[in-house]
């Protein structure tokens, strides 16, 4: 068995999902968004992430933290943005002594979905689906178990 740690990064939302996974099968374990202060610096902001993830890791003990990797914005700021609210995420797993995987939006869409352009509510509605939700998660939480569930996934190609 091994406990998955998903995180979608935002700098103002930063999405995550526990999922067990063993021989194929994922147990939902958590999911939940950090919410950073918007008035606050952005150095502040990414202490809030990196204290948030330092959190869940501390109070449900993965094994590996599975990130998104950054997508090509338009904008370059937003991009950097988002490259320093995930550079935090990573140093909080780092700290806690966890392995982390990059996954590209387009693999996690595929595992997830089966289609590498779907739309967040497809995301959504198949995160539910496959953990057996009663309800589906917000978008970013839906996000980062499907990065969770994606890493499950490429175990299982690599056990094979």
């Amino acid at each position: 068995m091994e406990r998955i740690l998903g995180i979608d990064p935002g700098s103002r939302l930063t999405g995550y999902g526990v999922v067990d996974a063993m021989r194929g099968r994922l147990q939902f374990i958590s999911c939940g968004v950090i919410r950073t202060t918007p008035q606050a610096s952005f150095a502040h902001r990414l202490n809030e992430i990196f204290d948030g993830i330092n959190e869940v890791i501390q109070l449900h003990g993965p094994e590996i933290a599975a990130v998104e990797d950054i997508f090509l914005a338009t904008n370059p700021r937003s991009a950097l943005k988002l490259g320093q609210a995930r550079g935090a995420a990573i140093v909080a797993a780092m700290q806690n002594g966890l392995r982390v995987k990059d996954y590209g939006a387009k693999m996690i869409k595929q595992a997830v979905v089966g289609y590498g352009q779907a739309e967040k509510v497809q995301v959504q509605h198949m995160v539910r689906v496959l953990l057996g939700l009663s309800a589906a998660p917000s978008a970013d939480a839906a996000d980062a178990l499907a990065v969770a569930i994606c890493h499950a996934n490429s175990l299982q190609m690599e056990l094979r």
